[in-house]
């Protein structure tokens, strides 16, 4: 049964992390990622890990990619572009050297965890009570560090509200055009000339 849900977990991981980088629409991508924390939660579930999967739902799933959805639609990125244009030149090989040295770290980093090709662990220590982690984290969070959870959430509504006052446009362009300009200084010439 775990080995059916883990291989039908990862089959959802791996499709929707393939949606992310292949969609063409951001807000496409944003749903496949949506999909992507849903089967992590699933595996944090199938290893007893409760609260990690009610936060990667909660707040993972359902705050920050709705959040990264409101400002695809606010901000208008959402429109059809063309992905042959570079807008900076020289970006696209250096994030394939970059990918390849970041999967080549994590594979080194892999390979010792483990010990190498004889997969005996290296780190032997012991994990601790892990029964009352989330009693314990949560009188943490809400007694000791009250202030720095109100201060984040304080922190974050203000980011938003910032976000949303600079992606508004005004009704009348700050600055005029030359053309405006000179059009506007005709209809007074004419408008001098007429009295």
């Amino acid at each position: 049964m775990e080995t059916t849900v883990f291989l039908t977990s990862a089959v959802v991981i791996l499709s929707g992390s393939l949606g992310v980088i292949f969609s063409k629409n951001p807000v496409h991508s944003a749903l496949f990622m949506v999909q992507t924390l849903f089967g992590a939660a699933v595996l944090f579930v199938l290893l007893e890990a409760t609260f990690l999967a009610a936060i990667q739902v909660i707040v993972y799933a359902g705050a920050i990619v709705i959040l990264f959805v409101f400002v695809i639609t606010l901000l208008g990125v959402d429109r059809a572009e063309d992905l042959r244009v570079e807008p900076i030149s020289g970006q696209r090989p250096l994030a394939v050297v970059l990918g390849a040295s970041i999967f080549g770290i994590i594979l080194t980093v892999l390979i010792v965890a483990v010990g190498g090709p004889t997969g005996v662990q290296e780190a032997n220590t012991p994990i601790g009570d892990a029964g009352n982690n989330t009693r314990l984290l949560g009188e943490t969070l809400f007694s000791k560090q009250v202030f720095s959870v109100e201060l984040t959430a304080l922190l974050l509504t203000v980011a938003v509200i910032g976000a949303v006052v600079l992606s508004t446009r005004p009704q009348k362009p700050l600055i005029k055009t030359s053309e405006e300009s000179q059009n506007h200084n005709f209809e007074e010439e004419i408008e001098e000339g007429k009295e």
